[in-house]
């Protein structure tokens, strides 16, 4: 599974990378104060780039809540979403045509050193000279019924791992979906899944 990626680049390098301009990039608490990593169990704001305004790159909160969730608790079993059921599971299947791309240089992962994980190695996975890449997400709109407050959210995609992955991430064998740079404007457009995994790089952390 992926709780936990990382994004240290700036607005413009972001921006330059996806051919998007960023929502209030002015005074953004993301980009003053770079952090070297984001666990979605604290569902941090987050760049997305939606299928709805491939143009823009808004700020969403990571763990998709459904429309028809009755408050955020949800967040939390949301985080991410398996590809083989997304339009089988209730949380997912009423916006599987809500794409987004979402922009990171890395993610982590623990591989087990026993059988119950009580001893673990992580790992950091990322791509030759820490270049940005897009993970493939949902995203979806949700009110809040006692605010009348909107909030968009968001998900990422998981797969299969594959070879590499499956020996870091050896008690689940998942890995997030990350999009091929030539494809990323087809998934947004409802296009196949194109993925980028051969190139990744592990390193102990």
């Amino acid at each position: 599974m992926c709780f936990t990626y990382k994004l240290n680049k700036s607005a413009k390098a972001i921006e330059e990378r996806f051919v998007a301009e960023v929502v209030h990039k002015q005074g953004n608490m993301f980009f003053e104060q770079p952090q070297g990593s984001f666990n979605g169990f604290i569902h941090p704001q987050m760049p997305v780039i939606t299928s709805k305004e491939p143009n823009l790159i808004q700020f969403f909160e990571w763990g998709l809540i459904p429309y028809w969730a009755k408050d955020k608790n949800f967040q939390n079993n949301t985080l991410n979403a398996r590809l083989e059921n997304i339009s089988e599971k209730p949380s997912f299947k009423g916006c599987i045509n809500n794409r987004c791309l979402i922009p990171a240089d890395g993610f982590f992962e623990w591989q087990w050193l026993d059988n119950k994980g009580k001893n673990k190695q992580k790992y950091l996975l990322d791509f030759p000279n820490h270049e940005i890449f897009a993970f493939a997400g949902l995203w979806s709109t949700w009110k809040d019924k006692q605010t009348g407050i909107l909030l968009n959210t968001f998900s990422i995609i998981t797969t299969e791992a594959n070879e590499l992955l499956s020996i870091i991430h050896n008690s689940k064998k998942r890995m997030p979906v990350i999009i091929k740079k030539d494809n990323e404007k087809d998934w947004l457009n409802e296009g196949r899944i194109v993925l980028w995994n051969d190139d990744l790089i592990a390193t102990k952390i």
